[in-house]
């Protein structure tokens, strides 16, 4: 009789990840829908392109590593992290901009490190990151929320660079322009429509609704935890609620940085990335609470107004501290010490 060998965790029953991929995707519909309906074909462009370039790398570098790139490309990791990128992106950003993403998260911040599960952060933020440091003219070509205002044929060539971009096509986010609202108090800001009109607030709000839905549908199909989600969500509505209570004429209220941002999407598709993610559900809840103080903080304080990218990535360097303290004792060890113990040696 011949005996198997396996190492463990021998977990019967597994949900492939090709199927966890795809219902991650599904969860994002509402969201993109949501953006589609409000800013145009650009929102479209970006995920087409950014999805064809990141797959055809994705299977060079594979070739290129000796893997087999069926196999590999089968798993949709490389599809999640081009749609997550994509609809981070404006909707009036060039080819370019896409591109240049798509090579950071896939081939710098994925197949660089060893492809899936290597990675210690999170690839789309790294790209993100990258071109708002890079590019941030680009980075703020959000449009103005009107629908679909250039059609399909002015959409395409304005992707490609073949007409510009129209200024009065432009709009600041809701978090761009409370940041720049000057010396005005928060009252003053909010009884200026011409600062930030309603049309502009109502399609960030509708747009983080549609995230948490999707959301929810991971949590339903137990794809994640509650733990990331809630605490990041919980400790940025408390520390903001802190400073809006303490000083609420020039701070912004909670639901404001909830609803106004990219919050609801980074929780629940960002940062609950198992690879780049705390383990524990402890650990989780310590990762999430970090995330949402740093958002808040970066976004107050800090040079840009939606931190979402930056806060991840941050914790994304303390996960192997996290761990370490926040795992279960095995049976028969002993657990972690709280500090590290020098010894003299003779």
């Amino acid at each position: 009789m011949s005996l198997m060998h396996a190492s463990s965790p021998h977990a019967h029953g597994p949900t492939a990840t090709s199927r966890v991929m795809a219902w991650v995707l599904a969860a994002t519909l509402p969201g993109i829908a949501v953006l589609c309906w409000h800013y145009g074909w650009g929102v479209l462009f970006n995920l087409v392109f950014a999805c064809l370039t990141g797959i055809a790398l994705e299977a060079l570098l594979l070739k290129l590593r000796g893997r087999p790139v069926s196999f590999f490309l089968k798993d949709n990791s490389a599809l999640v992290t081009c749609v997550l990128l994509a609809v981070s992106l404006p909707p009036l950003a060039p080819w370019w901009l896409v591109l240049t993403g798509v090579v950071a998260a896939i081939v710098v911040a994925k197949q660089l490190y060893g492809g899936l599960g290597q990675n210690p952060f999170n690839p789309a933020m790294v790209a993100y990151a990258l071109l708002l440091i890079s590019f941030p003219v680009e980075m703020s070509r959000w449009s103005a929320p009107d629908g679909f205002t250039l059609g399909f044929a002015d959409s395409l060539r304005q992707f490609f660079g073949v007409i510009a971009t129209p200024d009065a096509l432009t709009g600041a986010t809701p978090l761009d322009a409370f940041r720049n609202k000057g010396e005005l108090s928060s009252s003053e800001f909010w009884a200026d429509p011409s600062l930030l009109p309603a049309a502009n607030l109502l399609a960030w709000q509708q747009t983080a609704i549609a995230w948490g839905l999707g959301g929810l549908v991971l949590l339903a199909r137990r794809l994640i935890t509650w733990h990331i989600p809630v605490a990041m969500l919980g400790s940025l509505s408390v520390i903001s609620g802190i400073f809006f209570l303490m000083e609420g004429d020039q701070h912004a209220n909670p639901l404001f940085h909830l609803l106004c941002g990219a919050a609801i999407f980074g929780a629940f598709f960002i940062a609950t990335d198992p690879v780049t993610a705390a383990t524990s559900n402890k650990g989780k809840l310590y990762y999430g609470a970090g995330i949402g103080v740093l958002i808040y903080l970066i976004r107050t304080f800090g040079a840009y107004p939606d931190a979402i990218a930056f806060a991840v990535l941050l914790m994304n360097f303390s996960v192997p501290f996290i761990d370490y303290y926040t795992q279960p004792r095995s049976y028969g060890h002993k657990k972690a010490r709280r500090g590290i113990k020098l010894e003299d040696k003779a």
